[in-house]
Parts: C-alpha cells; sequence; structure tokens
C-alpha cells in the first residue's frame, strides 16, 4: 500500500503563505507578506534573458553552470567579499539560493546529524535540515541584543552532531546585520569544534545608515569551512528566475552539483545569461531600490514608533521590520488574524520564524509608499483601540 513519508508528514505549509492565502478571502486587503520586491528587473537583464532565447542559448548546460556566469560570480566575489573562488570547481550556479541550501545539506547530514539555527530565522532552514533528516538546533536571538548573534549560547548548543551553523546577514526576518567581531568569535568556534559555516548573504546589498557588510568566509581560515549562498532574486529584482550560487571548497562544491544533476541538471540558460548582465551591468537600479528600501524603512520606523503598545529597532538591512507586539497580550497569530479580519491589514506572526519569533510581527515593506500609508494607518488605529480596551 502507498502512502505519504513520514519525513513528508513532517513539513509544515509556511505561516507566510498561510497568511498571504488567508488575505485572498478579502477584496482589498493591504498586504506586507511575502518578501518580494515591488520592483521588477532591470531593462539590460531582461534584455539579456531575451537576447539568449533569440540566440538560440536555451539549451542544457554544465550542471555547475554555464562558464561566463562561473567566471562573473568569481570576479564579484573578489570584489565584494575579498575571496578567490575557482569558477572550474569552486562554484555552482543552483535554482536560487534555496535550491543551493538544500542541496549543501543533503551532502552534509546524516540521520540525525544537527545544524544550529539562529532564531528567529527564515524558516525553510528549519524545514531544509528535516527534509534531508537532520535535526535543528536553534539558538534564541533577541530584540534586546539587537537580534545578533550569542555566541556563548551558540557554544552551548554544540554537541558531537554538530555539522553546520547556518547564519543570514543582513537577516530575514529581523533585519539584523552581523558586526565583524562577532563574526570573528563565530570564526574562531567554528574552527575550534571543526563546524562548518553556511553563510546566507542573499541580502548584502539591501543595508542601510552606512552599516558594512562582512562575510564569514573572509576571516583567515574560513573559506574551507565556509558554504556561501547567495541569490540574485533580493539584489537585482530577478525573484522568477530562480536563480543562486553557492561558492566553497571544491570537495563540497563537487558533491552539490552532483546533487543537482540528479535534481534539476541546471538552472535554466536564458536565465544564466541574464545573471550574467546582472554581475556585469550598471548598479544604478539596484542603488535606485535601495534608495527606495530606506525612503520606506524610515517611514515605517518613524510611524511604528509613535504607535501604542509595539516596539521596533529600525532595520539595518533588507526590507522587513520585525517588531514586538507583546503588549498587546495578544500572540502572534492572533495578533496578525485579528489585523487582517478588523483592518485587512496583513502581516507575518512571527512564529512562522521559529518559536523565538513569538511575540513579534513582520512587515515587509517591499511595497509602495501609497499602501505602507494606508496600511499603516490602519494599523495605528487597530492598536490604538487595542490600547483603550486593555486601559492604557
Amino acid at each position: 500500500m502507498f502512502g505519504i513519508s513520514d519525513n513528508t508528514k513532517k513539513i509544515e505549509h509556511s505561516k507566510i503563505r498561510k497568511m498571504f492565502n488567508k488575505a485572498l478571502e478579502y477584496e482589498n486587503p493591504i498586504s506586507f507578506t511575502i518578501g518580494e520586491p515591488d520592483f521588477t528587473a532591470s531593462e539590460e537583464i531582461v534584455e539579456a534573458a531575451c537576447k539568449a532565447i533569440r540566440e538560440g542559448k536555451s539549451k542544457y548546460s554544465e550542471n555547475a553552470g554555464i562558464m561566463p556566469l562561473r567566471k562573473a560570480v568569481s570576479d564579484y566575489l573578489r570584489k565584494e567579499i575579498n575571496v578567490e573562488y575557482s569558477p572550474k570547481n569552486e562554484i555552482v550556479i543552483t535554482t536560487g539560493a534555496m535550491g543551493g541550501i538544500f542541496q549543501a545539506l543533503k551532502v552534509l547530514l546524516n540521520p540525525g546529524d544537527e545544524v544550529i539555527v539562529n532564531e528567529p530565522c527564515w524558516t525553510n532552514y528549519i524545514q531544509q535540515i528535516q527534509m534531508c533528516e537532520g535535526v535543528p538546533v536553534s539558538v534564541c536571538c533577541d530584540l534586546d541584543n539587537g537580534f545578533s548573534l550569542d555566541i556563548e549560547k551558540i557554544e552551548a548548543a554544540v554537541t558531537d552532531r554538530t555539522r553546520a551553523i547556518i547564519i543570514n546577514s543582513p537577516c530575514n526576518p529581523t533585519g539584523a546585520v552581523l558586526d565583524k567581531e562577532v563574526l570573528r568569535k563565530l570564526a574562531d568556534l567554528a574552527k575550534k569544534h571543526d563546524l562548518l559555516v553556511i553563510s546566507d548573504e542573499v541580502y548584502k546589498h539591501i543595508i542601510f545608515d552606512d552599516v558594512e557588510f562582512t562575510s564569514i568566509a573572509s576571516f583567515e581560515g574560513m573559506k574551507e569551512r565556509t558554504l556561501v549562498m547567495d541569490s540574485f532574486s533580493k539584489t537585482f529584482a530577478m525573484t522568477g528566475f530562480r536563480v543562486g550560487y553557492v561558492a566553497g571548497p571544491e570537495f563540497l562544491i563537487s558533491q552539490i552539483t552532483k546533487l543537482q544533476e540528479n535534481i534539476c541538471a541546471c538552472v535554466a540558460m536564458p536565465c544564466q545569461y541574464a545573471a550574467v548582465a546582472a554581475l556585469e551591468g550598471s548598479r544604478q537600479h539596484l542603488d535606485m531600490m535601495v534608495n527606495s528600501y530606506k525612503e520606506r524603512r524610515d517611514y515605517v520606523y518613524n510611524r511604528i514608533k509613535e504607535m501604542p503598545l509595539v516596539k521596533y529597532e529600525k532595520s539595518k538591512g533588507t526590507f522587513y521590520a520585525f517588531f514586538s507586539i507583546k503588549e498587546t497580550g495578544m500572540s502572534s497569530e492572533e495578533f496578525a488574524i485579528k489585523l487582517l479580519e478588523e483592518k485587512q491589514v496583513v502581516v507575518v506572526p512571527g512564529d512562522a520564524f521559529g518559536e523565538y519569533g513569538e511575540g513579534y510581527v513582520r512587515l515587509s515593506y517591499a511595497s509602495s509608499m501609497e499602501s505602507l500609508e494606508k496600511g499603516l494607518d490602519a494599523m495605528e488605529d487597530f492598536l490604538r483601540k487595542v490600547a483603550e480596551q486593555n486601559g492604557y
């Protein structure tokens, strides 16, 4: 008798999508759920994809990706994080960062092996670890610490089954950016315990206020024990192109490439040529988007700080505001559902990002200023009524 595997039964639908789908029950909801740029890719990127199709560059590529793109990624990483990767055997082009992370975990984990994740986090980490029959071990990051890493807590979570630590800077959902000293301590810990670091760097260009991004791979002795994950989705507004990459030690990259051969063969070739254009082209489009996100971040921050019962530390990066709703007395899901039902404003409950996200909600400001103004007006009215009902 056929049925559903036990492993598959453990995997849950994302609460982000749950809220997105629930909002469809309403006529004109204002949605701040999906982490997707409201911009489209630049003209030069679009034209590169179309040109590739016109020229017949729409076949299978090498499993690791076309060499022009791997060379472009190598040049890009040398300039951006000051680490040299061979385009021949230390870079593989993947179906977004999601494909890269899953294949890396599949390469690394035997059943019961552990991976440390720092919550609140992008919950696909937890789901993908479980899909690979590994065990996610959560370490709390909190608002009082600016959602930075607690190195002592991370070390306390290390066991003889720990294989890797996943970090995400800038972080979805919190907007935190890890500073050099924290990363240096984490690098020392990884070397001390012989651990791999999976560094998700998909938001590294969406940072504000002269904050600097540092890749942990750039520290001495860390290239050999780091897998750098990146995507073209956020930086270049190419979410639907599904192009990402993994850079790291040859012995791991070769195995990730082997798995890719058996999963999807390769990333769509026209999309790969579009990615070459993204890396080799002007940064004007990216700069425009980041400037817009900063304007929106500032607007969201100034609005939320005037609202009762909520607390928000200004995001250093990404296009997310992650703010505490603990003083409302509601759970994260209760808050999100009531806000939707009463005001048709859609946010994501914090527990969508792990148990330590409870007490918070995430708002994506990858939305127009008009939507932000209307949505925040409605949320402020909602909160003031809650405060009045609670006797504040």
